[in-house]
Protein backbone atom coordinates (compact mmCIF):
# COMPACT_ATOMS: atom_id res chain seq x y z
CA UNK A 1 0.00 0.00 0.00
CA UNK A 2 2.80 2.39 0.96
CA UNK A 3 4.55 1.49 -2.32
CA UNK A 4 1.46 2.39 -4.34
CA UNK A 5 1.06 5.67 -2.47
CA UNK A 6 4.73 6.51 -3.06
CA UNK A 7 4.49 5.70 -6.77
CA UNK A 8 1.33 7.78 -7.08
CA UNK A 9 3.01 10.72 -5.36
CA UNK A 10 6.06 10.44 -7.64
CA UNK A 11 3.82 10.27 -10.72
CA UNK A 12 1.90 13.33 -9.56
CA UNK A 13 5.12 15.27 -8.92
CA UNK A 14 6.51 14.20 -12.30
CA UNK A 15 3.40 15.40 -14.12
CA UNK A 16 3.47 18.69 -12.21
CA UNK A 17 7.15 19.15 -12.99
CA UNK A 18 6.59 18.54 -16.71
CA UNK A 19 3.73 21.02 -16.78
CA UNK A 20 5.86 23.62 -15.00
CA UNK A 21 8.70 23.09 -17.48
CA UNK A 22 6.31 23.42 -20.43
CA UNK A 23 4.89 26.64 -18.98
CA UNK A 24 8.38 28.00 -18.34
CA UNK A 25 9.45 27.17 -21.89
CA UNK A 26 6.34 28.82 -23.35
CA UNK A 27 7.14 31.98 -21.36
CA UNK A 28 10.84 31.97 -22.24
CA UNK A 29 11.95 35.30 -23.70
CA UNK A 30 14.53 35.23 -26.47
CA UNK A 31 17.67 37.37 -26.53
CA UNK A 32 19.60 38.26 -29.71
CA UNK A 33 23.05 39.83 -30.05
CA UNK A 34 23.68 41.62 -33.34
CA UNK A 35 26.17 43.53 -35.45
CA UNK A 36 25.67 45.86 -38.41
CA UNK A 37 27.26 44.28 -41.50
CA UNK A 38 26.74 47.44 -43.57
CA UNK A 39 29.35 49.55 -41.75
CA UNK A 40 31.83 46.92 -40.61
CA UNK A 41 33.83 46.84 -43.89
CA UNK A 42 34.80 50.52 -43.39
CA UNK A 43 35.78 50.12 -39.75
CA UNK A 44 32.59 51.48 -38.17
CA UNK A 45 31.06 49.40 -35.39
CA UNK A 46 27.36 49.13 -34.61
CA UNK A 47 26.55 46.47 -32.00
CA UNK A 48 23.29 45.77 -30.21
CA UNK A 49 21.18 43.52 -28.03
CA UNK A 50 17.47 42.85 -28.58
CA UNK A 51 15.44 41.31 -25.76
CA UNK A 52 11.91 39.95 -26.03
CA UNK A 53 9.51 41.20 -23.35
CA UNK A 54 6.24 39.71 -24.68
CA UNK A 55 5.09 37.66 -27.70
CA UNK A 56 5.16 40.73 -29.99
CA UNK A 57 7.25 43.34 -28.17
CA UNK A 58 11.02 43.68 -27.79
CA UNK A 59 13.51 46.19 -26.41
CA UNK A 60 16.78 46.96 -28.20
CA UNK A 61 19.87 48.82 -27.09
CA UNK A 62 22.81 49.51 -29.37
CA UNK A 63 26.01 51.52 -29.70
CA UNK A 64 27.48 53.12 -32.83
CA UNK A 65 31.22 53.87 -32.94
CA UNK A 66 32.99 55.62 -35.81
CA UNK A 67 36.57 56.26 -34.62
CA UNK A 68 37.94 57.90 -37.78
CA UNK A 69 40.04 61.01 -37.10
CA UNK A 70 40.40 61.18 -40.87
CA UNK A 71 38.19 59.40 -43.42
CA UNK A 72 38.55 60.43 -47.07
CA UNK A 73 40.24 63.58 -45.78
CA UNK A 74 37.46 64.46 -43.33
CA UNK A 75 36.81 63.97 -39.62
CA UNK A 76 34.35 61.17 -38.95
CA UNK A 77 34.34 60.56 -35.21
CA UNK A 78 30.81 59.71 -34.13
CA UNK A 79 29.69 57.94 -30.95
CA UNK A 80 26.07 57.22 -30.09
CA UNK A 81 23.87 55.08 -27.86
CA UNK A 82 20.31 54.17 -28.71
CA UNK A 83 17.26 52.65 -26.99
CA UNK A 84 14.32 51.33 -28.96
CA UNK A 85 11.00 49.62 -28.33
CA UNK A 86 9.69 47.42 -31.16
CA UNK A 87 6.32 45.93 -32.05
CA UNK A 88 6.21 42.92 -34.41
CA UNK A 89 3.02 42.42 -36.38
CA UNK A 90 3.35 38.61 -36.37
CA UNK A 91 5.63 37.61 -33.48
CA UNK A 92 8.89 38.81 -31.97
CA UNK A 93 11.93 38.57 -34.28
CA UNK A 94 9.85 37.60 -37.32
CA UNK A 95 8.93 39.71 -40.35
CA UNK A 96 7.63 43.32 -40.25
CA UNK A 97 7.91 45.59 -37.22
CA UNK A 98 7.77 49.25 -36.19
CA UNK A 99 9.55 50.92 -33.31
CA UNK A 100 10.13 54.10 -31.33
CA UNK A 101 13.77 55.17 -31.00
CA UNK A 102 15.69 57.56 -28.75
CA UNK A 103 19.37 58.25 -29.45
CA UNK A 104 22.06 60.55 -28.13
CA UNK A 105 25.35 61.20 -29.93
CA UNK A 106 28.63 63.07 -29.57
CA UNK A 107 30.71 63.80 -32.64
CA UNK A 108 33.65 65.53 -34.24
CA UNK A 109 32.82 65.24 -37.90
CA UNK A 110 32.37 67.10 -41.14
CA UNK A 111 28.76 67.36 -42.31
CA UNK A 112 28.03 65.64 -45.60
CA UNK A 113 27.24 68.99 -47.30
CA UNK A 114 30.73 70.24 -46.40
CA UNK A 115 32.45 67.48 -48.39
CA UNK A 116 33.23 69.84 -51.28
CA UNK A 117 35.67 72.62 -52.15
CA UNK A 118 33.15 75.45 -52.32
CA UNK A 119 34.51 78.75 -51.03
CA UNK A 120 32.43 81.24 -49.05
CA UNK A 121 33.19 84.64 -47.57
CA UNK A 122 32.55 85.32 -43.89
CA UNK A 123 31.12 88.58 -42.55
CA UNK A 124 34.63 89.76 -41.66
CA UNK A 125 35.79 89.28 -45.25
CA UNK A 126 37.76 86.07 -44.63
CA UNK A 127 37.39 83.29 -47.20
CA UNK A 128 36.88 79.69 -46.05
CA UNK A 129 36.71 76.41 -47.95
CA UNK A 130 34.02 73.91 -46.98
CA UNK A 131 36.35 70.89 -47.14
CA UNK A 132 38.50 72.45 -44.39
CA UNK A 133 35.62 72.74 -41.95
CA UNK A 134 34.29 70.33 -39.33
CA UNK A 135 31.80 70.43 -36.47
CA UNK A 136 32.11 69.27 -32.86
CA UNK A 137 29.09 68.81 -30.61
CA UNK A 138 26.24 66.53 -29.63
CA UNK A 139 22.74 65.58 -30.80
CA UNK A 140 19.52 64.24 -29.34
CA UNK A 141 17.34 62.26 -31.75
CA UNK A 142 13.82 60.89 -31.55
CA UNK A 143 12.34 58.87 -34.38
CA UNK A 144 10.31 56.01 -35.82
CA UNK A 145 11.92 52.78 -37.00
CA UNK A 146 10.61 50.41 -39.63
CA UNK A 147 12.14 47.07 -40.48
CA UNK A 148 11.89 43.43 -41.44
CA UNK A 149 13.58 40.40 -39.93
CA UNK A 150 14.40 37.34 -42.01
CA UNK A 151 14.86 34.07 -40.13
CA UNK A 152 17.92 32.44 -41.68
CA UNK A 153 18.07 29.46 -39.32
CA UNK A 154 17.05 28.44 -35.82
CA UNK A 155 19.52 30.89 -34.28
CA UNK A 156 20.42 33.36 -37.04
CA UNK A 157 18.36 36.32 -38.27
CA UNK A 158 18.88 39.13 -40.77
CA UNK A 159 17.44 42.47 -39.64
CA UNK A 160 16.93 45.24 -42.22
CA UNK A 161 15.88 48.56 -40.69
CA UNK A 162 15.86 52.35 -41.00
CA UNK A 163 14.96 55.18 -38.63
CA UNK A 164 13.75 58.68 -39.46
CA UNK A 165 12.98 61.44 -37.01
CA UNK A 166 13.93 64.76 -35.48
CA UNK A 167 17.57 65.53 -34.69
CA UNK A 168 18.33 68.44 -32.35
CA UNK A 169 22.02 69.32 -32.62
CA UNK A 170 24.31 71.65 -30.66
CA UNK A 171 27.78 72.16 -32.10
CA UNK A 172 30.74 74.45 -32.72
CA UNK A 173 32.43 74.81 -36.10
CA UNK A 174 36.18 74.77 -36.68
CA UNK A 175 38.60 75.33 -39.56
CA UNK A 176 41.25 72.62 -39.45
CA UNK A 177 43.81 74.79 -41.28
CA UNK A 178 43.88 77.36 -38.46
CA UNK A 179 42.27 75.53 -35.56
CA UNK A 180 39.96 78.50 -35.06
CA UNK A 181 36.20 78.77 -34.98
CA UNK A 182 34.66 79.75 -38.32
CA UNK A 183 31.40 80.65 -36.57
CA UNK A 184 30.65 82.56 -33.35
CA UNK A 185 33.50 81.95 -30.88
CA UNK A 186 31.19 82.07 -27.86
CA UNK A 187 28.00 80.14 -28.50
CA UNK A 188 26.86 76.76 -29.74
CA UNK A 189 25.18 76.58 -33.11
CA UNK A 190 21.76 74.97 -32.92
CA UNK A 191 19.95 73.09 -35.63
CA UNK A 192 16.81 70.98 -35.79
CA UNK A 193 15.80 68.86 -38.75
CA UNK A 194 13.89 65.79 -39.83
CA UNK A 195 16.40 63.29 -41.20
CA UNK A 196 17.06 59.54 -41.52
CA UNK A 197 19.65 58.94 -38.80
CA UNK A 198 19.90 55.14 -38.38
CA UNK A 199 19.80 52.14 -40.64
CA UNK A 200 21.57 49.07 -41.83
CA UNK A 201 21.68 45.30 -42.04
CA UNK A 202 22.05 43.59 -38.68
CA UNK A 203 23.27 40.00 -38.48
CA UNK A 204 21.57 38.61 -35.36
CA UNK A 205 22.43 35.55 -33.28
CA UNK A 206 19.98 34.03 -30.80
CA UNK A 207 21.88 33.89 -27.53
CA UNK A 208 19.07 32.15 -25.69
Amino acid sequence: MKYRVLMGALAFLSIGSLKAQEQEQSEEKSLYVKGNALFLPIGIFNLGIEKQISPKYTLQGDVFISPWKSFAGHELQYYSVSAEGRYYFKEAFKHWYIGANLSVAAYKASKWNYWNDNITQKDDGEYIMNSNLYQKGYSIMLGVTGGYQFQLSERWNLDLYATIGTAQSFYKGYDRTTGKRYDSPENFNKSGEIIPYRGGVMISYKFK
